[in-house]
């Protein structure tokens, strides 16, 4: 009898000792090595403010194990382990692994997910949900410091506490990433984060493609993401290697999160007790302004009015007929082009978030009114502010188009000053409705004008004098300078080119019109004829014949003779009869592209073009920096060979010189390197860039000053990189080549483009290195990093 009681007694232990286990799992804060989580099971944070569990959406079928809130009735996940790998049935379990990591298996012991924490110290770990809704993995014994988090792996949900941004140091980067249906918690579409482009910026994309900005913290808020009379305080911490944010609440009993939804909005939510439901705070892109890049470039969104979209001063809309039809993205270009530093002045727009981050400076050495001395005296500054930025105050400048600026809806100190030519000037003046100002106009414009009529006669006097002297100084010069090509005299020249016929006329350079020309012993000449008002024209003349009067090679264009007669300046070359590289690759006819449509003919001119810098930079008598490399400015002879020609903004180097500052940057947007254009820096590495451009141009038949792609807003340097990354270079090939290319040759080419293009000019190799490359199919070529002027479409408006 004594037997069976003990028996009986020891069942019961056993029993109650099960049910206390269960009970246990179910209830507690953590797992332990020893225990396990099935589907029936759960765990609770301590002040039961959270729930780990395995959950089913909707009874899809797919199981996933996640936390939610466990004070409300209406399930709020706002964390996954397995989204991405969900279980077919219930019948997984969660468990400490042989290694110490937190693991889900399926009903075959198949491991579906673990935290992934490679070589831990301890095998002794524990599990555990904390009240902030954060899932840790520590050691038993090891205080409180944790080997893993789940606030390091967000989901879709940000909470108290977490932080989204990067640490460049580190490499981490903690970003949202929305489910792909309201029902389908794998990884969707969009992702929400901190852009680490220019100022860290919050940021929504659509894949690799931008939907929303929110422009850059200024200490408070995001300008384009106002948090007022919040029950929150946001929170950010940024310097020049990271930036997070995330927020703290107000008052704990309060329920608030922020969550990426499926079709891309960003919301901060507060649970309403009384409704039983989530009250939505604040959700953006709140309108159709807050979309990114609307409006397009150069333009201005404003709500609550009939034509959202408007042009900023001094520009137009690119294609008019769209925008009568209320299609906008194709935005603005100047209507006038800028002729630096000649009368160009700034006018300031107020109200408005910044412009996106994509071409900028930053100077924290300088302030106020020397904002905008620096940006006029840089002639690839578009425009700046006066603001605080990196924690102090300091200026702000934008090169190329002005991108995704709106109107905003609070108050703001924060003034943009546009860059306008001294034609837009008195446009401003006359659509101006400053009323109480155009009396004092009136009268100061009629005191300037007798003062102009004055000093334009004492001008007319003096040029007349002063023509005089320069006819007869026009020889003088030639002795002077000891050019080593003929010089020609003004009839001949005017012979040659039927007195400088419009029949005759060939192109337009930059400073004067081309003209194709006959000598009078037969020969075909390209005669360019410099701007006789223009002091960088008469400047470009004299370094076209100092320094490539000096050079021959097959892969320059030769210049045969000049003319300096008076105000005339004129620079005679040898005619290539197929044009420019530029024509052929964009030209707007077929016959234009017929003769690139063959890869052998696009790798022969990438060759080439290699062939003539590397004698610049290094087998030359003299170290020349091209400075403006580009398409139009390579020419092609009638057998297809390219020519580097125009090199009027060239440098010679000395022999220990390798780099240069200047004030004045001159060149052509698309191709600039990045520290010329932000900086006024400029060496061969300056060309190296110009020339990967070139190559990426070559291969895919796309300029990048005008390339466009419908699922994202990167520049043709960019979208190659991805291609690259991503493994489908061959997509970026030009269709009109078709089967004549070899995928490897056009792969190396690719290879070899995008290392020239890499943002930081040491990473760049040198043209010898650049020519072993393309020659030799057995050199192994380094992995490219991502290129500089990545992310912003240029345009040469």
């Amino acid at each position: 009898m004594k037997n069976y009681l003990y028996k009986g007694l020891s069942c019961i232990v056993v029993v109650v000792y099960i049910l206390y286990c269960i009970e246990t799992s179910r209830a507690a804060d953590s797992l332990a090595i020893s225990q396990s989580l099935s589907a029936e099971d759960y765990i609770v944070s301590a002040q039961a403010e959270f729930r780990l569990g395995f959950f089913s959406p909707n009874d899809s079928g797919k199981v996933y194990v996640g936390i939610w809130y466990n004070t409300i009735p209406k399930q709020t996940v706002v964390w996954i382990a397995n989204r991405d790998s969900p279980l077919n049935d219930m019948n997984g379990v969660l468990r400490i692994g042989d290694d110490g990591n937190l693991i889900l298996v399926d009903g075959t012991e198949a491991t579906v997910w673990s935290t992934g924490v490679p070589n831990l110290s301890s095998k002794a770990t524990v599990v555990q949900l904390l009240d902030s809704g954060n899932l840790v993995l520590k050691e038993r014994n090891g205080g409180g410091s944790f080997i893993w988090q789940s606030f390091e792996h967000p989901s879709d949900a940000l909470l108290a506490g977490m932080k989204l941004g990067y640490d460049q140091r580190t490499g981490l980067n903690l970003s949202l990433t929305s489910w792909k249906s309201f029902d389908d918690p794998s990884s969707g579409d969009y992702t929400f984060g901190i852009s680490s482009e220019g100022l860290p910026q919050a940021v929504t994309w659509k894949h690799s493609s931008k939907k929303f900005r929110s422009g850059p913290w200024n200490g408070k808020d995001f300008g384009g993401l106002i948090f007022e009379e919040f029950p929150f305080t946001p929170v950010a911490t940024v310097n020049s290697e990271s930036a997070y944010f995330g927020f703290s609440l107000n008052n704990t009993s309060h329920l608030v999160m922020a969550k990426l939804t499926s079709i891309g909005e960003f919301q901060f939510l507060r649970w309403d007790y009384t409704r039983s439901d989530w009250l939505d705070l604040q959700t953006v892109p709140r309108d159709y302004c807050g979309s990114y890049r609307y409006c397009g470039v150069n333009a201005i969104c404003k709500t609550g009015v009939s034509r959202p979209c408007s042009c900023f001063v001094g520009h137009t809309p690119r294609n008019a007929q769209q925008w009568d039809t209320r299609i906008w993205d194709s935005g603005c270009v100047r209507k006038y082009p800028l002729n630096c530093p000649k009368g160009e002045r700034f006018i300031a727009v107020d109200g408005v978030k910044m412009p996106d981050l994509l071409q900028i400076m930053v100077d924290t050495n300088q302030a106020g009114d020397k904002c905008e001395t620096k940006c006029l005296n840089n002639c690839s500054c578009t425009a700046y502010a006066a603001t605080r930025v990196q924690g102090g105050n300091g200026c702000l400048f934008w090169f190329g188009n002005l991108i995704d600026t709106r109107k905003l809806d609070v108050q703001t100190d924060f003034k943009l000053y546009i860059r306008i030519t001294a034609a837009d000037l008195d446009i401003g003046y006359v659509d101006s409705d400053k009323n109480n100002n155009r009396r004092m106009i009136i009268i100061t414009v009629t005191t300037i004008s007798a003062f102009l009529l004055l000093l334009g006669a004492a001008f007319i006097v003096w040029k007349r004098k002063s023509h005089q002297e320069a006819t007869q100084q026009g020889s003088q010069v030639t002795d002077a300078e000891n050019f080593e090509i003929p010089c020609f005299d003004l009839p001949t020249i005017a012979k040659a080119t039927q007195n400088f016929s419009d029949v005759n006329k060939i192109g337009e350079g930059g400073f004067g019109p081309v003209y194709k020309g006959v000598l009078s012993n037969g020969q075909e000449v390209a005669i360019k004829r410099l701007s006789g008002d223009s002091f960088q024209g008469h400047r470009e003349c004299k370094t076209e014949i100092t320094l490539i009067g000096k050079l021959q090679h097959r892969n320059l264009v030769r210049i045969l003779g000049y003319c300096i007669e008076g105000e005339e300046r004129i620079l005679i070359y040898e005619y290539m009869p197929n044009g420019s590289l530029d024509c052929c690759l964009f030209g707007d006819t077929e016959h234009d592209k017929m003769h690139l449509l063959v890869w052998r003919n696009r790798f022969s001119i990438i060759v080439g073009i290699a062939r003539g810098l590397l004698y610049l930079h290094r087998d030359s008598r003299l170290r020349i920096i091209h400075r403006d490399l580009k398409a139009s400015n390579v020419l092609l002879d009638f057998e297809m060979n390219p020519k580097i020609s125009d090199f009027g903004m060239a440098r010679a180097f000395a022999e220990k010189q390798f780099t240069v500052m200047t004030r004045m940057i001159a060149g052509t947007y698309g191709y600039m390197a990045p520290e010329y254009a932000l900086r006024g820096m400029f060496s061969m590495k300056s060309d190296v860039f110009s020339f990967g451009v070139l190559v990426l141009e070559i291969v895919s038949g796309q300029r990048n000053s005008h390339f466009l792609h419908p699922e994202h807003n990167l520049s043709l340097l960019g979208h190659a990189w991805n291609l690259w990354v991503e493994g489908s270079a061959l997509e970026l090939i030009d269709p009109r080549m078709e089967d004549s290319f070899s995928s490897s040759d056009v792969l190396r080419c690719i290879q070899v483009g995008l290392l020239c293009v890499q943002k930081h000019s040491d990473e760049r190799p040198a043209m010898s290195s650049v020519l072993m490359m393309l020659d030799s199919e057995f050199t192994v070529l380094p992995q490219p990093n991502r290129p500089g002027f990545s992310t912003e479409i240029l345009s040469d408006c």
